[in-house]
């Protein structure tokens, strides 16, 4: 009898087999987070930027000013920055999936909120109480924590490119979706299919959220991290480079916000088709997709922060470029391509710049700190451009000092990165 059951247990699979099961089951739930995290960005980017596209109607039908409207989309973008370091101290708490799920839930609230709007003080409350706070719990640096603690270091510049690029992506969709009902039915059913895509956050979240299971890789060589988040907030503040990436990011916010609020506006009133509007939005998507992919490819190889500062002094020219001479549905194309190029591929520099300074632990906190910066330009921005337009009756020195800041930011930023490195060469990216 004991030699049948020795038997048997000679006959049993070794260890090994089941080692490499759970090898691939690893393989496949990165594969499924990277997904997760994409389409989380895709949604919740996708659709944040196609809003300029109902600020005529919406103002018209109403009867609220530009700047009202621009008020809701700067309060967006204040609650946005100040709330994502909050919510990525929050992480450590209770996980990436309880925190992305509520910003898909307070996501969908807003937009359902919006489409029933009747004032100035509801679109500010859904469009920008909401939809802010949601951008933090299940935006660009949350869901790039959830990336960099997902894939390989050797790759991870690149993964946070494609995550990038998937956030771009939205556009492509939302925009002429949204262009089409609005302009088929009313703006109130442009909002209700947005709702009704950003009901698709929640199994998104849901599925990027497997990587709570994961634990914390060990930091790059070149990373200082701290076991507290009170000692990670200190040590970036006293971080040069982090300080000067965070301040040279608040222009970027500016020039971004200021373009998907008010691009469409200032299209229709060069007597453009309306629709053009969408279509450039669209197309600044799409270059996005292969800015993004070229920046994260890039970052593993260059500078991030040199690379950086020349995103912010293309995008200056760029902006001066367009804005100097009549648009016409030509000019408004190569423009639309040119700054898709340029959009999003600063979201993996930071990101991988974040983590050779800091390490993974505290990522989504401290990007989320720099990114802070970015909003607080964003609200500069959306309210900004809005405020020049309604006292001057144009654009005109709203571009003048984009172009001025986003020159100067860009400069500074280059040469501060050659002057003091953040990493030595040949730390993991």
């Amino acid at each position: 009898m004991p030699a049948r059951i020795l038997d048997r247990a000679a006959s049993c699979p070794t260890p090994a087999p089941r080692r490499a099961t759970l090898s691939l089951r690893t393989k496949d739930d990165t594969l499924l987070i990277v997904i997760g995290a994409g389409l989380l960005l895709s949604l919740a980017m996708g659709l944040r930027q196609s809003l300029g596209i109902f600020m005529q109607p919406i103002t018209e039908d109403l009867g609220i000013e530009v700047a009202q409207f621009t008020v809701a989309i700067a309060v967006q973008n204040l609650a946005w920055g100040v709330f994502q370091p909050f919510a990525g101290a929050l992480v450590p708490r209770i996980g990436f999936r309880a925190v992305m799920l509520i910003g898909a839930v307070l996501y969908a609230s807003g937009l359902i909120g919006l489409s029933m709007a009747t004032s100035a003080l509801h679109v500010m409350m859904t469009a920008g109480l909401l939809i802010g706070p949601a951008m933090g719990c299940a935006g660009t640096a949350i869901t790039m924590a959830v990336t960099s603690r997902a894939v390989p270091a050797a790759k991870r510049s690149l993964y946070l490119g494609i995550i990038s690029a998937a956030g771009s992506a939205g556009a492509l969709y939302a925009a002429p979706v949204g262009q089409w009902l609005n302009t088929s039915i009313d703006w109130h059913a442009g909002m209700i299919s947005f709702a009704a895509l950003a009901c698709l956050m929640l199994p998104a979240a849901w599925i990027a959220g497997r990587i709570d299971r994961r634990p914390v890789p060990p930091p790059p060589a070149s990373a200082t991290e701290a076991a507290t988040a009170r000692a990670a907030l200190h040590a970036a503040i006293r971080n040069p480079n982090f300080v000067v990436m965070a301040l040279a990011y608040f222009v970027c916010g500016m020039q971004l916000v200021f373009l998907t609020t008010h691009l469409p506006a200032y299209i229709a009133l060069c007597g453009l088709d309306p629709m053009l509007a969408a279509t450039a939005l669209a197309l600044i998507g799409g270059f996005n997709i292969a800015g993004s992919l070229f920046f994260g490819w890039a970052g593993g190889r260059v500078n991030k922060q040199v690379l950086l500062g020349l995103i912010y002094v293309c995008r200056s020219l760029v902006l001066a470029w367009y804005f100097t001479e009549l648009p016409t549905p030509a000019t408004t194309m190569i423009f639309a391509s040119v700054m898709g190029f340029l959009w999003l591929g600063v979201g993996p520099l930071v990101a991988g710049s974040v983590v050779d300074m800091f390490g993974l632990r505290w990522q989504a906190m401290l990007q989320g700190l720099a990114f802070m910066s970015h909003q607080f330009g964003s609200f500069t921005g959306a309210l900004g451009g809005g405020w020049i337009f309604d006292l001057n009756g144009n654009y005109t020195l709203a571009w003048q000092l984009g172009v001025g800041m986003g020159l100067t930011a860009g400069v500074i930023q280059i040469a501060f990165a050659l002057s003091r490195p953040a990493a030595p060469r040949g730390a993991p990216a």
